[in-house]
């Protein structure tokens, strides 16, 4: 790695990596099974992240914590101080009403100044903080998902941001359980009031309650995705989410030296946003600026007016995300100087960022800057608090991961082609489930490790410090009719870095003689390199300009692509993917499984002969 991408402004961004193995395999599992875990021992951390909030609200109560945008545009903006009081008010509210940690606090809302205040204040009271998707609110039609969950957990009270916005979803949370409504704007007749909660008065109740918390308390109930059933609850104590930012602390020893300041619209429904985002700011002192946008039609356009007004020196987003972004930033370049003027790196999880877009976003950088600014990646689930590996180091390969943090004891299990699946174990690993022993059961082997189901490789076989590779989830591989094993997870991401005009698309090709593949447009990528958006035709887009763009891609990359990797066949989708069909996860991400089974037909379309219109067939070449 270069000096200028290890060091910033004399600010060390990465620790260097020391990783040893031992193999080490356990009764009945395969020969080659490894264990690897960081030599730096995981130093010491506060009981919560709550207790990292008291510190900084007594060394600078000023210091803005959070903020969001007002109605006219202004930010309204929470300090350190002003946070700490008023979660003491609302935990000791929540306990005058009942709540308690069998009766936790379901929060239908998304990322708000509120939103913050009252998780703050349940996790201060010892009530565990079940925050749901927007999505299962307010896209969803039929509302199972929430009334499932709030059966789950029992809440003893459901928290909304807006009475009107989230009005079925409140009535799909309360039908089963009767559990007191409390809104923060808007009226619901017998909702309470979330200004009251503020106007409580602490007692000792709610002070006997912070002095009860012990690293095993249940800090929140995390919901995954929920893409093959119901979503789970996943405990999250204390323990986890204090220890696992310690661990990205000494991996990111820059987060001691300066205090963040985030622009973020990652959801705190979810681990990636709720925990990894919010308990770094938390932890360091930072700031985090709530971004209402998001890379969807509509809204994109207000996260690149948040991060024009506020560059952040940390920037955290998904493939999605970047896919938007990147093509922005290269059609203006004075934003791209704004974004890039303090940012120290830009990090990637949930899935594998295609290797054409973090190659632009890096020689972007550079070109802007004229400095490296690293474009790194993590691994981990909700399970795991979140981060279990991160590739605090330089790397070629967008599939990195990199490798355990302090603390981190990473198994791997040799699976098919040379590659194993990756389990963790530590103190930011879920003790289970709520209220699924059986589930719980099934999610760990004899030694205690998370089973994750993905697929990992290594990036440099014989070095361990250049980290591990991400191949996809061992569920969604298949072989073709001639016995050729598909990687989906990679050649998804070869598909998507080849043809940048798509959003995202899944694989088919199970028992057949070539892999075929189902694919989204990304609307802005299309319209600026064919000039015009492509509309649908009914069920596919059909565009003669974006035909031969595509069929240009395709024959391009099986030129450079081996058995394994050729896609023969592309269409593109004109309908979006059904998020109560179950297609689309709350946070976006493509259950492949069951879009090919949903749009059977459409997989039949791809092999058909003759070609019907709108199917993109590779050319093929000597």
């Amino acid at each position: 790695m270069a000096e200028d991408e290890r060091t910033s402004d004399a600010i060390t961004l990465f620790a260097a990596p020391h990783i040893v193995a031992e193999a080490a395999p356990s009764p009945g599992e395969p020969a080659g099974t490894l264990r690897l875990r960081s030599a730096d021992p995981l130093g010491s951390y506060p009981v919560s992240v709550l207790h990292s909030l008291r510190a900084w609200a007594d060394a600078g109560p000023d210091h803005p914590l959070v903020a969001e945008r007002n109605p006219d545009g202004a930010w309204r903006t929470c300090g350190y101080g002003a946070a700490a009081a008023a979660a003491e008010a609302i935990g000791q509210a929540l306990l005058d009403r009942g709540l308690r940690p069998d009766r936790p606090l379901l929060v239908l809302s998304g990322n708000s100044v509120n939103h913050l205040l009252v998780t703050l204040g349940a996790m201060t009271a010892g009530i565990p903080v079940a925050p749901v998707s927007v999505a299962y609110s307010l896209q969803s039609r039929d509302h199972l998902r929430i009334r499932a969950i709030a059966e789950l957990i029992r809440p003893g009270a459901v928290f909304a941001e807006e009475a009107g916005r989230f009005g079925a979803a409140l009535d799909a949370a309360v039908r089963d359980t009767a559990a007191p409504a409390i809104v923060a704007s808007g009226h619901r007749p017998g909702a309470e009031q979330f200004g009251d909660l503020l106007a409580t008065t602490p007692g000792a109740d709610v002070r006997a309650a912070f002095a009860g918390l012990t690293p095993d308390t249940v800090a929140k109930l995390l919901f995954t995705s929920g893409s093959t059933g119901t979503p789970k609850g996943v405990i999250n104590t204390h323990r986890m989410l204090s220890a696992n930012q310690q661990m990205m602390r000494q991996a990111w020893p820059f987060l001691t030296a300066e205090r963040p300041v985030i622009v973020d619209w990652l959801p705190w429904s979810h681990t990636f946003g709720g925990n990894h985002n919010m308990d770094m700011v938390l932890t360091s002192g930072g700031t985090l600026y709530v971004d209402a946008g998001r890379p969807a039609p509509g809204l994109f356009a207000q996260t690149i007016a948040n991060l024009s007004d506020v560059p952040p020196t940390v920037y955290f987003n998904v493939p999605a995300g970047y896919a938007q972004l990147v093509p922005a930033l290269e059609a203006d370049p004075a934003f791209a100087e704004r974004f890039f003027s303090r940012l120290r790196l830009a990090f990637n999880a949930a899935a594998a960022l295609p290797a054409g877009l973090r190659t632009r976003l890096t020689d972007l950088a550079r070109r802007t800057t004229g400095r490296a600014i690293p474009v790194t990646g993590s691994w981990g689930a909700t399970e795991t608090g979140p981060a279990v590996t991160t590739a605090h180091f330089g790397y070629e390969d967008a599939r990195c991961i990199g490798v355990p943090l302090p603390g981190a004891e990473v198994k791997l299990v040799p699976a098919e082609e040379g590659t194993y699946e990756i389990r963790a174990r530590g103190p930011m690993v879920t003790p289970g489930y709520y209220g699924r022993p059986d589930l719980t059961a099934a999610a760990f082997d004899d030694e205690g490790f998370y089973r994750s189901g993905d697929a990992v490789a290594f990036a440099v076989p014989g070095d361990l410090n250049a980290g591990l590779v991400f191949r996809g989830r061992i569920a969604e591989d298949f072989k073709l009719a001639t016995g050729t094993f598909v990687r989906v997870g990679a050649l998804r991401a070869a598909l998507l870095s080849a043809a940048p005009v798509l959003s995202d698309a899944v694989l088919s090709g199970e028992n057949r003689d070539e892999v075929g593949a189902l694919a989204w447009l990304n609307p802005a990528q299309a319209a600026r390199q064919l000039g015009v958006t492509p509309q649908p035709a009914g069920d596919l887009i059909i565009d003669d300009g974006l035909q031969r763009l595509l069929a240009d891609a395709l024959t391009a990359h099986n030129d450079e692509a081996g058995s394994s990797m050729r896609i023969g066949r592309l269409l593109v989708m004109a309908e979006p993917a059904d998020l109560d069909a179950g297609e689309i996860t709350d946070k976006g991400y493509v259950n492949q499984r069951t879009v090919l089974a949903r749009r059977a037909g459409l997989v039949e379309m791809l092999y058909a002969d003759p070609v019907p219109p709108g199917v993109v067939v590779a050319r093929r070449t000597a």
